[in-house]
């Protein structure tokens, strides 16, 4: 009877221990993309009190992200009382339908929008003081030089926060060196845009170019494929869209070898099998060992024609490049010489230097070429999710003086 006592309470003690463990790791795990305008803007008056934003970090120093296919929801401290008013400008077009429960809806308690607009003049700065306006949600895409303005004109803003994942089209000296917190929508975006990825690698694997061809021609002719196990996947910028790929890519059986920043971010990262720091030799090793290599790092001045002719002269010889982060990353000769005469069995491009895309560039009339209009993550929903994020997520977290996610380096770029 005491033997069976004690074997009990050992695989008690043991199940304990193990979920115990579990939990932390799962923890551990989960800490780690034309709209018209108006000539006036919808102004409603609400003082606050001013708190630092360096209450704000994390508690621990550890940047936490958001995924909507593996965060959880709401983990805010709901408990926590209401510590500051959120009085919100948004630098977004008035018609946007994403944004329109910002808009119109019911905010958390505390938080209101003051005002709505795409350009400068569209804001009364005085009224905006009054209101110790403190947010800024941006979403129009030309908002650099109003944002560095309402910067500069209104000192009272602790937080920007940008619906985008990428913040290319905010950045300036003037962000870069405001003492508000900036944050985006990464985690948004990224299944989508991995599954396209994957329908690229197939779609150059498969040769679905010929069965198309077959099929117009009624042609009944059999030909050899490309298996995509065992084959490697190199990611250039290994952000949440990367990491997304690369999960994808290992349940096809790939090796995923990747370049980042900080490659100490993914040591024991079970999805990458390899990571490089974001050097130049580094680049063109990646890109010598890859069968398929997916550009999703962000545009900042140093990614700006990062992948040029060096580049792809390195490449595998059969290579595909594909592209989901930004169009001016890659130099567009560079590549079109690349697949022309160079190694490249092919490009599948989301994103292109300028877009839309020119009539006369060649990228039209290459074969090997897969185009897409900057649309892979443009499901039905992207846009209004991301508004969403924003509201139900971070801005709750922002009235409780919490820890914010999503949080960006304003001097990298992202």
């Amino acid at each position: 009877m005491i033997n069976r006592l004690l074997i009990c309470i050992y695989f008690l003690v043991l199940s304990s221990l193990t979920a115990s463990l579990s939990f932390e790791s799962l923890s551990l795990h989960f800490t780690r993309r034309a709209f018209s305008t108006v000539s006036s803007s919808t102004l409603i008056g609400l003082t606050t009190s001013t708190t630092s934003t360096s209450t704000l970090s994390s508690s621990n120093g550890e940047e936490q992200y958001w995924n909507r296919e593996t965060s959880s929801r709401k983990q805010y401290q709901d408990s926590k009382p209401i510590s500051q008013m959120a009085n919100i400008i948004c630098l977004s077009d008035p018609h946007d339908d994403a944004n329109q429960r910002l808009y119109h809806g019911n905010l958390p308690k505390g938080a209101q929008v003051i005002a709505v607009g795409s350009e400068i003049d569209h804001f009364d700065i005085g009224k905006l003081k009054e209101a110790n306006a403190n947010v800024i949600f941006v979403s129009h895409p030309k908002s650099r030089e109003p944002l560095a303005k309402l910067i500069q004109q209104v000192p009272s803003i602790q937080w920007i926060h940008s619906r985008s994942a990428g913040i290319d089209f905010i950045t300036s000296n003037e962000l870069s060196n405001c003492g508000a917190m900036v944050t985006n929508a990464k985690g948004c975006f990224s299944s989508t845009l991995a599954e396209y990825t994957m329908m690229a690698i197939s779609f150059f694997a498969k040769d679905l170019p010929r069965l198309l061809k077959q099929k117009h021609s009624k042609t009944w002719e059999k030909y050899c494929v490309e298996e995509i196990r065992g084959k490697t996947l190199g990611i250039i910028g290994y952000g949440d869209i990367g990491r997304a790929a690369g999960t994808l890519a290992k349940a096809y059986g790939m090796k995923v070898i990747a370049l980042r920043r900080n490659p100490q971010n993914s040591q024991g990262d079970p999805i990458c099998d390899e990571v490089y720091s974001n050097d130049k030799t580094s680049l063109c090793r990646l890109v010598s060992k890859s069968d398929y290599i997916l550009c999703a790092a962000p545009l900042t001045p140093e990614t700006r024609g990062l992948i040029d002719e060096k580049v792809f002269s390195s490449a595998k010889k059969n290579s595909v490049f594909i592209n989901v982060g930004r169009g001016p990353i890659v130099e567009e000769d560079a590549l079109i010489e690349a697949l022309k005469n160079g190694p490249l069995k092919g490009a599948a491009l989301d994103v292109v230097a300028t877009e839309p895309l020119p009539k006369d560039s060649e990228l039209w009339t290459l074969e090997n070429v897969l185009l897409s209009p900057h649309n892979m993550d443009m499901t039905e929903t992207f846009m209004h999710e991301a508004t969403e994020f924003f509201i139900e997520e971070n801005l709750p977290r922002f009235l409780r003086n919490d820890p914010l996610l999503n949080l960006v380096d304003k001097v990298a770029g992202y």
